[in-house]
């Protein structure tokens, strides 16, 4: 458990909410997450929780809301640099991984919301986050096309599918194998096999 000060402002205090229920979340199944769990990990009262979020579900939009900021920015932090849209397309894969190692509850938290069969606001914030990413991919994707450092014939959409489906494949092997640090080990070999089937032939 992490230490924290003990006096806390309204934005801290959200914050450190928020990095609880990732926490939580790398733990135990997102939905079984309780208010109480909550504000027990916090070592705060229900009340004290609740003078700064409405509801449950706020509480889960402001996660969406942290997530979503924290992994586009590391994104497009590790894209700035790259020199190619292959780099570009490698950083991303590779600061996505770095971001899942570190919060390891993350991965649980997308895939708990997208499973609800209603269509809570949680939802869609994080369907909006994956129509961000992708759209990031495609655009590396097209200029990389255009430069020539892609299969002229690439299908796009099927390329961006595929870029996230390794990693929600790597964030499964890890679950099969209760060692989120497997993930790392095996993202760069994963990347390898990506690059060979959209680079093209020089």
């Amino acid at each position: 458990m992490r230490s924290r000060p003990a006096y806390l402002s309204a934005d801290e205090r959200r914050e450190v909410t928020v990095e609880t229920v990732i926490d939580l979340a790398a733990e135990q199944n997102p939905a079984d997450i309780t208010t109480g769990a909550i504000a027990k990990r916090m070592g705060v009262t229900q009340g004290a929780l609740f003078r700064h979020f409405s509801s449950k579900d706020a509480i889960l939009q402001a996660v969406m809301e942290w997530l979503s900021e924290h992994l586009l920015a590391r994104i497009d932090e590790a894209t700035s640099a790259a020199t190619s849209s292959l780099a570009a397309l490698e950083a991303a894969f590779m600061a996505h991984i770095e971001f899942i190692t570190k919060h390891p509850g993350v991965p649980r938290m997308l895939f708990g919301e997208l499973q609800r069969t209603e269509q809570t606001e949680a939802k869609r914030m994080t369907q909006t986050l994956i129509q961000r990413y992708s759209k990031r991919l495609g655009r590396f994707i097209a200029e990389g096309k255009e430069r020539g450092e892609l299969v002229a014939t690439l299908d796009d959409k099927a390329a961006v599918t595929l870029f996230i489906g390794m990693i929600q494949g790597l964030v499964m092997q890890s679950l099969i194998a209760g060692d989120v640090k497997r993930i790392r080990a095996s993202a760069p070999g994963v990347f390898v096999l990506y690059r060979r089937a959209v680079e093209a032939m020089k």
